[in-house]
């Protein structure tokens, strides 16, 4: 008998340690079936927003169930999504927008682009069809969006990236080669004007961008008012804004979307938004696509068709879901955008990496941090924290060379003082072992 008949058969990403075998999760806590507890502190891969199992999202499910899950919106009245759209409009502050809604962050990215080209061609733009993006990002794990993403541990073979790639380098240090300044500023947003100008701008549909970059860097934020320059070198030339959404938005950073960060944030909106991760929290499978309602107008009345959303998207099961996880999140607090939230996760990641050579550097805002370490150190410190009671997720390869390793820190946007102090003290006492181990 070949050696392979006792191999596992699930094919599945794994971690630089072993997985844990659970038992049950409730809060900000996985329960392992050994009996011992672990905080997620990050939230699944940066999901799970608002915890494991909450009550109102539970309840909401069960009853669900128990009437549709599955109702074409096609041949059935989509009555629950209309909601979920107009709530989720509502929840990041662009009440008037139009709203797609697709499984995940990837068909998300997609339908963006979809959108974005069919707005342009509307619009009288039959050749704008190039979408660019920045040399450190992800966008997805389609073969499209991943030929599209700037991560290079992600980026597919060059044979398998239909001849696109990253057009411009975003203004994180390190990652803009030949800034001219010592640290990227607000001018840096050049980059970006001159890849439009090298694809030909009446070539160009739209930029996509991450307002503060995910697990590709682990929370790399911009300079300001990045942003709202890279607002008007888009007008400047016809071209669209997508922000890439999918992890910030919904307040992962402490405010309803990132970009809400931006200094002038209204002169600084996109054009289209893609939201995922805590709008399913963990739940289901669920992803919006926000597009301007003048855009949205303009394709409607040209006669031409939407992108196709798939099987399982505006599901009755996902309207329900989502609209239990926005009132969770409306009702912590999470969707005001008059109050940053998360300044205590802040405080203690500054505090426990404070004089540790281990730790590198600490970047990120809100509920979202990276704690970058020195090379060769991620599987052990995966290790070591796992040892104190913490789950966390790793971010790997985002220097030019392939190299560059950290942890992110994102625990849920409901953690409780009692889950923060823990996270507290687990991860000092962590790092100051790691850097006891390899120093």
């Amino acid at each position: 008998m070949s050696d392979t008949a006792h191999a596992p058969q699930l094919l599945a990403a794994r971690l630089q340690i072993p997985p844990i075998s659970y038992s049950h999760a409730a809060g900000s806590w996985i329960f392992a079936s050994n009996g011992e507890r672990y905080l997620d502190a990050s939230s699944g891969i940066i999901n799970v927003n608002i915890g494991h199992a909450h009550p109102t999202v539970v309840e909401a499910m069960r009853d669900q169930v128990g009437i549709c899950t599955y109702a074409s919106p096609g041949s059935l009245l989509a009555s629950g999504m209309e909601q979920l759209a107009v709530a989720t409009a509502r929840a990041v502050h662009r009440p008037h927008d139009r709203v797609m809604f697709t499984p995940t962050g990837t068909h998300a990215s997609e339908s963006a682009i979809a959108l974005a080209r069919l707005a342009q061609r509307s619009r009288g733009e039959k050749n704008r069809h190039k979408v660019l993006t920045a040399s450190l990002g992800y966008h997805g794990n389609s073969a499209f969006v991943l030929a599209l993403s700037g991560h290079r541990s992600r980026r597919p073979h060059e044979d398998d990236s239909f001849g696109i790639g990253p057009a411009f380098d975003p203004p994180y240090p390190g990652q803009h080669l030949g800034c001219p300044f010592p640290t990227c500023r607000t001018e840096c947003v050049r980059a970006v004007r001159d890849a439009i100008v090298d694809a030909g701008p009446d070539t160009v549909a739209a930029v996509l961008l991450e307002p503060v970059n995910g697990t590709t860097g682990g929370g790399y934020t911009p300079p300001p008012g990045y942003l709202r320059a890279l607002r008007e070198v888009c007008d400047e030339y016809g071209v669209l804004l997508i922000h890439d959404e999918v992890l910030t938005g919904l307040g992962r950073t402490g405010l309803p979307l990132a970009s809400h960060h931006a200094q002038q944030a209204e002169q600084a909106q996109a054009d289209i938004v893609t939201l995922s991760k805590g709008l399913g929290a963990g739940f289901v499978p669920l992803a919006a696509t926000m597009i301007s309602p003048d855009l949205a107008e303009s394709i409607l009345s040209s006669g031409a068709w939407l992108p196709l959303m798939g099987t399982m998207s505006a599901t009755p099961l996902q309207a329900r879901v989502g609209l239990a996880v926005l009132s969770v999140l409306d009702e912590i607090g999470a969707l005001d955008r008059d109050q940053v939230r998360g300044a205590a996760v802040t405080r203690i990641v500054t505090e426990v990496t404070r004089d540790l050579p281990v730790v590198t550097d600490v970047r990120g805002v809100g509920f979202f941090h990276g704690i970058e370490l020195a090379r060769g150190t991620v599987g052990e410190a995966l290790r070591i924290t796992r040892s104190n009671g913490l789950l966390l997720y790793p971010f790997v390869g985002y220097r030019r060379d392939g190299s560059g390793e950290g942890l992110l820190v994102a625990p849920p946007l409901n953690a409780t003082e009692a889950d923060l102090d823990h996270l507290g003290r687990a991860l000092r006492t962590s790092l100051v072992r790691l850097n006891e181990t390899v120093g």
